[in-house]
């Protein structure tokens, strides 16, 4: 997905209106897997880092007005356990120097997970399960539904349902995500790579 498509999507949002109307809920869950091949988007961003976590930060950025407007505005982020396998690669985020598809799409959760805890907008992020998903071949042969995972997830968009900024959940139980997902130094460094990568500057 072009950044230009994501800025246009919200312009619709907005309706034409200089403010977006007041949002609870906002679920960043579009992913792909990464390609086997290095690939690069139209943007010059790679692929996978541009899909699984670029688009939702520019698209929570342009909503932010709205997510804040009112209390108890949330943001699901649907991130991965393989999040703890992953490490930024603050020089090379493209990964052009060396690509591996899993190590790609593991950052590309990292940075998800560490979105979650930007303080600008209350947000969690949650690993639905082994899912039977295009992402399946990813972690096994066998999943759980599709259906079972979004249960997960809709779950934490319930306003019923007490959330802190930047917790990780495996299904529906609280837990730790990696150290770095929660660093405040982490959070700040991602932002400002976020916003120059996407020209964006929020």
């Amino acid at each position: 997905m072009r950044t230009s498509r994501v800025w246009r999507r919200s312009k619709h949002w907005h309706g034409g209106r200089g403010r977006a109307p007041p949002s609870d809920t906002l679920v960043n869950n579009a992913g792909i897997a990464a390609p086997e091949r290095h690939t690069l988007t139209a943007d010059g961003n790679e692929i996978v880092l541009q899909v699984n976590f670029l688009a939702h930060y520019l698209l929570t950025c342009l909503l932010e007005p709205a997510l804040t407007s009112d209390p108890g505005g949330r943001v699901v982020k649907v991130s991965s356990s393989l999040h703890r396998t992953a490490s930024i690669q603050w020089s090379d985020p493209h990964r052009v120097r060396r690509y591996s598809r899993l190590a790609a799409y593991a950052q590309s959760q990292l940075a998800l997970t560490v979105f979650a805890a930007d303080p600008r907008v209350t947000a969690v992020s949650v690993h639905p399960g082994v899912c039977e998903t295009e992402l399946l071949s990813l972690y096994a042969i066998n999943g759980a539904s599709a259906a079972e995972g979004a249960a997960h997830v809709v779950r934490l968009c319930d306003p019923a349902t007490e959330i802190v900024n930047g917790t990780y959940y495996d299904r529906d139980q609280r837990v730790e995500p990696a150290e770095a997902a929660i660093e405040d130094r982490t959070v700040k460094r991602l932002s400002k790579l976020a916003e120059h990568l996407i020209g964006h500057n929020t």
